[in-house]
């Protein structure tokens, strides 16, 4: 069972919770969703003798902040310094991921390896939306404008949860549910306006020497999967794989594709799994 935390930071009361022992594994959520949405690979690494570690950013979840200058690039060295962690594997889904490179860019020697789901990059370029996807956010932005957030929320599930492509309400099950709850908050919140951007991390992507899994839905936006492509080529030590019938959730959508390409990859970056092999054998 997780143990939860709060780091009181910079005008924030950041919340988060902990599990497990060993080498620390933190995730970092979407921009559509809160630490909830790691819920099921919190427990699976736990069980693993990964310590695990997740947290929502401000804006999102439990954690509440004021109105302030503020960077979430701080804020996670601020939540790994009070755990005690000085390097970690970093998992990062959509907004995270994107975090997650800037984090290993700003701190390659605390970085052991990262893991990118349907990742975004701090001031890539030259990815353009599709017809598709500029309808859907387009509709998303009017319903916002008029104060429906339910309709809004409908229409983020479509773009994120069952990709732009196919028929609304494709995922159905705990992943249906979870999504709106989590967006909800999010759509809810006071913005903050006063965030700090990191400079571009596009550019510096080769620069990258942590041991990187790449994972895109093949449901997902068309741009992403273009990222997805050309972070596979630019980020030396990647391994990229692409699954079918996802879209840009595949943990959510389908752990039972997802966490054993997680679980092998780390096992690959740690040795964890041949020690366990070893042991049994002995």
């Amino acid at each position: 069972m997780t143990t939860p935390f709060e780091v009181i930071f910079d005008g924030a009361l950041i919340r988060g919770e902990s599990d497990g022992f060993g080498l620390p594994i933190v995730f970092l959520h979407a921009g559509v969703a809160d630490r909830r949405m790691w819920a099921g690979q919190m427990q699976l690494l736990a069980d693993e003798g990964y310590h695990v570690v997740s947290y929502d950013r401000r804006g999102y979840g439990e954690t509440t902040s004021e109105d302030i200058e503020f960077n979430h690039l701080i804020d996670l060295e601020a939540v790994l310094d009070q755990l005690s962690i000085h390097a970690a594997i970093f998992v990062g889904s959509s907004m995270g991921g994107g975090l997650a490179i800037d984090f290993a860019l700003e701190h390659p020697e605390r970085t052991v390896a990262l893991v990118l789901m349907g990742t975004a990059v701090t001031g890539a370029e030259g990815y353009e939306t599709d017809e598709d996807v500029q309808q859907l956010e387009e509709a998303a932005e009017y319903a916002l404008e008029r104060g429906n957030i339910g309709t809004a929320n409908r229409i983020q599930a479509h773009l994120w949860l069952d990709g732009p492509y196919g028929e609304a309400g494709r995922v159905e099950g705990p992943a249906r549910e979870l999504f709106p709850a989590m967006n909800e908050i999010h759509l809810n919140h006071s913005p903050l306006e006063q965030e700090e951007r990191p400079e571009s991390a596009f550019d510096s992507l080769h620069t990258i020497n942590a041991p990187t899994l790449l994972v895109a839905g093949a449901l997902d936006c068309a741009d992403i999967i273009a990222l997805h492509e050309d972070l596979s080529e630019e980020i030396e030590n990647a391994f990229a794989v692409v699954l079918e019938d996802t879209a840009h959730f595949p943990s959510l959508e389908r752990p039972d594709l997802f966490d054993p390409i997680l679980l092998e990859f780390l096992d690959a970056v740690t040795g964890q799994g041949d020690d366990d092999e070893d042991e049994e054998e002995g």
